[in-house]
């Protein structure tokens, strides 16, 4: 008998994602299944440092608040809930949901997942997790589970794990599987996927876009839609900029299954609805990933505001009376942010800010030592002296690393509702080790472009000359950016087929590290996906410790993307859209 599409929704894409979400997804419209992901490699050293000082800690707190009402409105609309806000203490959390649900009286069965934890096994770690699949959920499901927490499973699972006990799918169902995991990570990140953090927000209404749902079928193809009335908008260009969202190349490794990316297809499904078909899935790798976060060391920064005429000079000042202070840090970062306007209306544009980021083994270095030496330059330095906020303490900070770990020796476990404990055998995996893909390190290959969608000139043909004009990428092209530990991930993708072909031979490696010069020296990987007509970049070591290091301005390479768009190249003016095109300027070279 075939079964009707699950209704999967989401409710958070991270731990502080908007309160009243879980409340808005289930009196929005019909769910089958609504989930939550509160899980990145920063929030697994926060909770790592919850579960130091309170071992009965160590989940999303927040949750359990959005539960005493989200509780009982699911038990009466028979939606599941499925959310790994668990972290590193999935049994307490599903404890306490227990005890939450007998408080306001709402009879609901609450299963977990566990074996995610080998912080036992990494010396010196404050968490390891490996990234389990959705077998576990699926488990629990079966079960008869109201309410599923996990730890640390992937993003994806939380959609993969439902469309599977949903379907009864099989681990061998690798097309299928493949289809929800892609449907689950364009579903992870909650409003990115309805025009939040979108290239092109200016021609939507994204002032507070609704949460996602995918509608899933049995041959694991997708509608991602959301509620109706809700804000911000589903389209081919928020879901392409969500599939490009913190992937590592064409094959998309997971526990379940490996997706490949190259295969997925987009198609409008009307209003506010794209489809996605077409998605091929193979056999998983071998490994698990496993995130271990540690104590760093400790870290402090100062910001000088310094402003109006020789803002060079004033720099060089501040930096050479902090020299001293500075000798034996471990690291420190001087970073001269240009914000100052000449002949400026106000202060504030007429100010540049010197920012001074030191990390250290010890506190005392970074401590009182620098904050005071930094207070003492009060009557003593540049003109105008002022910092934008008085110096503090030195603070902790993580570092983040990823290893692996062979899929049988991770003890993956579903607890259902009546506490049996239920293996989950690591499904078949690939005879040999998959990698993310080739890396395409000048123009790339990526297995072609379908026709009519790009690729270089005919042998023996020459290239119609065009016109070109002076402009940002960004009139072109849309991005995406962000961070995966150390490196870094920018998707850039074109909206028609000509604006495609162009990108795909402009846009090679060396063009990339001249447009974002930080990038040069570093090791810049590329990668094709002209289904989506997208090239998909990951920049090797940029984010130096991960996230919580504090390593650059911007610790999770959020804005890497929009700072490609900004970048000034010549385009041909036949690409541009009307609206953006400039007045035509003299052809230039160019980056």
């Amino acid at each position: 008998m075939t079964r009707r599409p699950l209704l999967i929704g989401n409710a958070s894409g991270f731990y502080g994602d908007r309160s009243g979400a879980l409340r808005e997804m289930l009196t929005g419209g019909p769910l089958d299944v609504l989930t939550g992901d509160y899980l990145a490699e920063l929030t697994m050293l926060i909770l790592g440092r919850d579960r130091l000082k309170n071992p009965d800690l160590g989940y999303a707190k927040t949750f359990l608040r959005q539960l005493e009402e989200g509780l009982g409105l699911a038990h009466e609309r028979g939606v599941r809930l499925v959310t790994n806000a668990g972290g590193l203490n999935p049994a307490g959390l599903a404890d306490a949901v227990r005890a939450l649900a007998a408080k306001v009286g709402v009879p609901v069965s609450v299963a977990h997942v566990e074996g995610d934890d080998l912080t036992a096994r990494e010396d010196g770690a404050l968490t390891a997790n490996a990234y389990l699949g959705g077998a576990g959920i699926t488990a629990c499901l079966r079960a008869g589970a109201d309410v599923v927490v996990t730890g640390r499973v992937t993003d994806a699972a939380l959609v993969s794990g439902p469309a599977a006990w949903w379907f009864d799918w099989a681990p061998e169902d690798h097309d299928r599987l493949a289809g929800a995991v892609v449907a689950g990570h364009v579903l992870e990140c909650g409003t990115q996927a309805t025009g939040g953090n979108y290239s092109f927000f200016t021609g939507h209404d994204v002032r507070r876009p609704g949460f996602p749902l995918a509608e899933i079928s049995g041959d694991g193809s997708a509608v991602i839609t959301k509620h109706p009335g809700t804000g911000g908008v589903v389209s081919a260009g928020t879901v392409t900029a969500q599939l490009l969202y913190e992937t590592q190349g064409v094959r998309y490794l997971g526990p379940d299954v490996t997706a490949r990316l190259d295969t997925v297809r987009l198609t409008d499904d009307g209003p506010d609805r794209v489809r996605i078909s077409g998605v091929r899935g193979e056999q998983p790798p071998s490994t698990l990933k496993v995130g271990v976060t540690r104590i760093g060391g400790w870290r402090n920064e100062v910001v000088f505001v310094l402003t109006g005429l020789d803002i060079e000079e004033k720099a060089d000042l501040v930096r050479s009376q902090l020299a001293e202070t500075l000798e034996g840090v471990a690291d420190a970062a001087w970073t001269l942010a240009r914000t100052d306007h000449e002949n400026a209306d106000t202060e504030e544009t007429a100010s540049a800010l010197l920012r001074l980021v030191v990390r250290d083994p010890s506190p005392d270095r970074v401590g009182r030592a620098l904050t005071a030496a930094a207070v003492e330059l009060a009557l003593g330095s540049y003109p105008g002296f002022h910092v934008t906020t008085p110096p503090g303490p030195a603070q902790p900070y993580g570092v983040f690393a990823s290893t692996s770990a062979p899929a049988t020796q991770v003890p993956h476990t579903a607890v259902l509702p009546d506490g049996t404990h239920v293996p989950i055998p690591a499904p078949p995996v690939a005879p040999t080790a998959l990698s993310a893909s080739p890396a395409f390190e000048a123009r790339g290959s990526g297995g072609g472009a379908p026709e009519g969608v790009g690729g270089a000139a005919p042998a023996g043909s020459a290239a119609e000359p065009r016109e070109t004009v002076r402009a940002p990428l960004g009139a072109l092209a849309g991005a995406r950016s962000g961070d995966k530990g150390g490196d870094a991930n920018v998707g850039v993708w074109a909206e028609s087929a000509p604006a495609w072909q162009w990108l795909r031979d402009t846009l090679t490696v060396d063009r990339f590290q001249a447009l974002l010069p930080e990038t040069r020296g570093l090791a810049v990987h590329r990668h094709e996906l002209p289904n989506l007509r997208a090239l998909n970049f990951t920049v090797t070591g940029i984010l130096g410790d991960g996230v919580a290091s504090g390593h650059r301005f911007d610790p999770q390479a959020k804005a890497l993307g929009e700072w490609l768009r900004a970048r000034h190249l010549d385009i041909p003016v036949h690409l541009l859209p009307p609206a953006q095109g400039p007045a035509p300027a003299p052809e230039g070279t160019g980056p």
